[in-house]
This record gives structure tokens, sequence and C-alpha cells, in this order.
């Protein structure tokens, strides 16, 4: 198992990245893909059933897939499952898998990556049932500061979508986040963290190393289980 030193830059949500000098990423698996966990430095993993590639013929596998897998000391986290009103299955069929993995979360005591679009009432519906212990995430967020107060509010974290923290509008949301309860991410695309985190430094009117000391904060805190922190 390897985490980030501190001083890195933390990518908190990757596909098909490699880890540099001086960047940790998280990559994110998916129960469909053929790709395994390699113990190399710089890089941990989740694992999960994204909702774009989940159906009624392959749910029994993707879910015997995540049970078998996540037991992993190289996988930290359980996701990106979740919810898609756009893309995906029937709305049962995504909350049947969603609430699954939330279990299976739980038993590994491992925290939740989550994908969410158009579908926030079914995810907190699903957080107030079942009142998980450990922490959920969302990844890619790009929602009014309302909803991000609203699930804060319920100890979720929320990492930003790195296309909306690029633009100027973004500096509202991101100074309105509490610091101990946001990532960024370049969830895979051809964008450089380091100027993630500059654009947002600049936002918040401090320094990259100080930016870069509250993510490890929040990395160290999101991915520790109960009662160790």
């Amino acid at each position: 198992m390897y985490f980030p030193q501190p001083g890195d830059y933390i990518d908190i949500h990757v596909h098909g990245g490699k880890p540099a000098a001086g960047i940790f990423i998280l990559e994110s698996l998916m129960a469909h893909e053929e790709k395994v966990a390699e113990g190399n430095p710089g890089i941990a993993y989740t694992y999960g059933i994204h909702p774009w590639f989940l159906n009624e013929g392959n749910y029994n596998q993707q879910i015997i897939s995540v049970e078998k897998n996540v037991a992993s000391s190289l996988i930290i986290a359980i996701g990106e499952a979740g919810f898609d009103k756009i893309r995906g299955p029937s709305p049962d069929l995504q909350r049947k898998a969603f609430e699954k993995q939330v279990i299976i979360a739980e038993k590994q005591l491992k925290p939740l990556i989550i994908h969410c679009v158009r579908a926030w009432d079914e995810l907190l519906s699903v957080h107030k049932e079942l009142k998980p212990r450990m922490p959920w995430m969302i990844h890619g967020f790009r929602g009014s500061v309302e909803m991000a107060a609203q699930l804060i509010s319920k100890g979720i974290y929320l990492s930003v979508w790195f296309d909306f923290v690029l633009r100027p509008e973004s500096a509202n949301l991101l100074r309105s986040l509490p610091g101990n309860k946001f990532f960024l991410e370049t969830d895979g695309a051809d964008v450089d963290i380091r100027d993630i985190y500059l654009k947002v430094s600049n936002d918040l009117k401090i320094t990259v190393d100080e930016l870069k000391g509250i993510i490890h904060s929040n990395f160290n805190r999101f991915f520790c289980p109960p009662g160790d922190f």
C-alpha cells in the first residue's frame, strides 16, 4: 500500500494515469475492465462499478468482481460507484448496485468514491437509509454552492471537476468549501494537476504549499478507518 508523501501533489481521481515525481495519483479501476492494481510507488487504487457500464446481464459478475478485488491493500477505496440520469441502466438497477457497494465499503472499512449526475435526491436518500460510517466523496463535482453545502453537511467530501476548477467562475464555489472537505483531480484528462493547484491556490489566496498541506491532511483523514485518526 502506498500513500502520498508530504509535499506531493495529490490527484484524487485518475483513469489511465501514471505517477510522476512529486505527484501521487489515485487510479480508478472499473469492474467491467481487465485492469489490475499494481504495487508501484506513487499510486493507489479504487475499484468499483461505474453506472455507465452496468446492465442486468453483468450485474452479478461485476458485484463478484468487486467483492473479490477490494480486499487487496492496494485498493484503498470502493468506486467509482453511483448514479447517472443521463447515461446508464434503470434507476432501480443503479440504486441496487450502489447500495451493494456501500455495504461492501462498510465491510471492508474503506471509503466510497461516487459518480453522481443529476441524482442528488437518490444519493442522499441512500445515505439517510444506510447511515454509512465510512466517508463518501463525490468526484467531478461542479454543482452549486447550495448543493455543496448540503452534501458537506452530511459529512460528504467533494472533489471538484477539473474543467470547472480552471474556469474563473469556480472561485465562488471553491471559497465556499470548508478546507477539510475537498480534493482536486484531473479525471485522466490531458491537464496538469499542478496547474489546477496553482489556480485554486490563487482563488483561495494561499500558497501552493499550503494547499498541498490541506489536501494531504484531507487524504489522511478520508482514508483512515473510523477511530484511527
